[in-house]
């Protein structure tokens, strides 16, 4: 319905616009006000943002993919001292693989488990081990190791040992500055925790393994 304001018997329109509800402004004051509801959703979607960011961190740690720094020369010329790696944890879970020879991996001390190290591993259960003036041996074939520096190689002889069922063997790759499977034996599969799966830093050195 329209209004004709020349019709004198009709009342005229308002100059002035009447003065919105409070339920129609987003400015309404008070803590129930629209503002402050949207104000609380957004908070919430926030919330729950930043909580499923830190699940999904959580989970690339735990199961995933860690980062990990070198501390010590046992693994040169390989790896260095402060060298930043990404261990691929994902790699030995039971249903995707399980360590190979060859492998760098990341394994728990066995004198601390507390701790981590570095290590190469060199032989798997049921394999025999020994060494002969710094040549190592498995199953009596000669290793080829080129990974392993004449100046770092040694001369010590060691063995012949087997490696237990669910076991491996692991060694440094600097042989002369490395405590491993010489020295306190084989390592239960559980303590591998993945394998080294990139050097990230320095960048010039960087490389996948």
């Amino acid at each position: 319905m329209t209004v004709n304001p020349t019709d004198p018997e009709k009342p005229q329109p308002c100059a002035e616009p009447l003065p919105a509800r409070a339920e129609d402004s987003d400015a309404a004051p008070g803590p129930g006000g629209p503002l402050s509801r949207r104000l609380a959703e957004e908070f919430v979607a926030w919330f729950k943002t930043l909580a499923s960011a830190g699940v999904y961190a959580t989970l690339i740690v735990t199961f995933g993919f860690q980062v990990a720094r070198v501390e010590g020369h046992s693994m040169a010329p390989t790896l260095q001292d402060q060298d930043r790696l990404v261990i691929n944890k994902f790699a030995y879970l039971t249903f995707v693989g399980e360590p190979k020879v060859g492998d760098v991996v990341m394994l728990y001390s066995p004198n601390d488990p507390t701790k981590a190290l570095v290590k190469r591993v060199m032989a798997a259960e049921g394999q025999w081990v020994r060494m002969v003036n710094g040549r190592l041996f498995v199953d009596d074939e000669p290793v080829n190791d080129p990974f392993v520096s004449d100046a770092y190689r040694g001369h010590d002889d060691y063995g012949p040992v087997q490696i237990r069922e669910g076991f491996y063997f692991v060694m440094g790759d600097h042989r002369n500055a490395s405590s491993d499977s010489r020295s306190w034996g084989d390592v239960p599969r559980k303590y591998i925790i993945g394998r080294v799966q990139v050097r990230w830093w320095p960048l010039a050195d960087a490389r996948t393994f």
